[in-house]
């Protein structure tokens, strides 16, 4: 394994720290407990918190900043924080408007995270995001939350920016998270650090079809193809999944795993929007990139949220953060 670590047990930390450095017009450290807090907090709004594994960045300590998150909580890799970084969080960045969590549907985040609400002495809510198709919805523990937890925490870091409240805030995350599908194929594993090696393997000839952010396998494995069959397969099953009619306006999200460049990306998003338009889709917001990763894997995901128009003027919305920023 070749990565630039001096000792796995620390990088979380130490990469913490140069984040927090290279950003310091934006954002703080917290190193115990561990979270990522807006540097300009703003009275009287609803503080928004996320967090989850490592691992995945810029996801979700890329998002802290003016129109998106008011902090975020990393845990190790592809491990949940605890919830004593969920409430201490909360603490300091809470505006007196109350705290909105953005979940992702795993395991033990859920578990934490509704622990951290159940202790707070804060009025607080949360919205589960479980955009990932490629389980289905009668799943024992149900779909996880992968990509499209960007755009929820975009448009609604823009709704409580704007001064809207702990229920409506609420109530937007959860009809952004039920109008987005997401759906990702993996052509190599990834690295976990402490493990040293790939977590799992694939012969030149393979890919993984339907693929978490947490190096697991995904639904099958299955022969490697070209770019516009894979890109045919994921777009099929997702328009299997949304109420897509012929005018429907949408965002369009390349997600890339980590270890992907971005001119294979592009090339992904052309493909898709192909495919999405020739169903009568109207594309009206994109984005490409690394943001919902797997530490190193290739490959990458297809996120389509479709939009009303205020999803659209909150998607449009100015927003100041490490990862995304525009109108400012």
């Amino acid at each position: 394994m070749k990565k630039f670590i001096d000792d796995p047990n620390s990088l979380l930390d130490t990469s913490l720290q140069g984040f927090a450095k290279a950003h310091a017009d934006i954002l703080e450290l917290n190193p115990e407990p561990r979270f990522v807090y807006r540097k300009q907090r703003k009275s009287g709004k609803v503080a928004l918190i996320s967090g989850g594994g490592s691992g995945h960045e810029p996801l979700h300590s890329g998002f802290v900043g003016f129109g998106m998150l008011d902090a975020a909580c990393p845990g190790q890799v592809f491990t949940s924080p605890t919830p004593d970084q969920m409430m201490a969080a909360a603490e300091a960045v809470d505006g007196g408007a109350g705290i909105l969590f953005i979940v992702k549907n795993y395991a033990g985040d859920v578990m934490n995270f509704e622990m951290a609400g159940e202790m707070l002495a804060l009025p607080n809510a949360s919205v589960l995001v479980n955009d990932d198709i490629s389980l289905p919805k009668s799943h024992s523990i149900g779909r996880r939350g992968v990509a499209g937890t960007t755009i929820v925490e975009k448009i609604v870091g823009a709704a409580a920016e704007a001064g809207a409240d702990l229920a409506s805030c609420k109530a937007l995350g959860e009809r952004v998270n039920q109008a987005t599908a997401s759906l990702g194929v993996a052509l190599t594993s990834c690295t976990v650090p402490a493990l040293g090696h790939p977590t799992f393997a694939l012969n030149a000839d393979e890919m993984e079809y339907g693929v978490g952010i947490h190096g697991e396998r995904g639904r099958e494995t299955v022969k490697l193809a070209g770019a516009s069959e894979i890109v045919a397969q994921l777009t099929d099953h997702i328009a299997e999944e949304l109420p897509i009619a012929p005018g429907s306006k949408a965002l369009l999200h390349v997600n890339g795993f980590g270890g992907t460049p971005l001119i294979e990306l592009h090339l992904v998003y052309e493909l898709a929007w192909q495919q999405l338009t020739r169903r009568g889709l109207s594309i009206q917001r994109s984005l490409v990139g690394n943001f919902t990763t797997s530490l190193d894997m290739a490959g990458c995901s297809l996120t389509l949220t479709l939009l009303d128009d205020e999803m659209v003027a909150y998607w449009d919305a100015p927003v100041n953060t490490a990862a995304l920023r525009w109108g400012c």
